[in-house]
């Protein structure tokens, strides 16, 4: 999995957090980061995969997988 697509994902869960309503941003913000910074340790490439598709499924459904 290329750095470019991870990243990308990053960037557009957090352009996503931005125009969230009823909900704490920072608190949402904080989480993704912290998500991001566990699974950055990851080198089996099925598990990224699964955590890439995991969040691909967050942006399409807007709502927690």
């Amino acid at each position: 999995m290329s750095r470019y697509v991870v990243l990308k994902l990053y960037k557009d869960i957090l352009k996503y957090g931005q125009n969230l309503r009823f909900t704490d941003k920072k608190y949402f913000r904080d989480r993704i980061r912290e998500a991001f910074k566990t699974n950055k340790i990851l080198t089996d490439e099925a598990a990224i995969d699964f955590q890439l598709k995991k969040g691909l499924k967050f942006l399409e459904a807007r709502k927690v997988v």
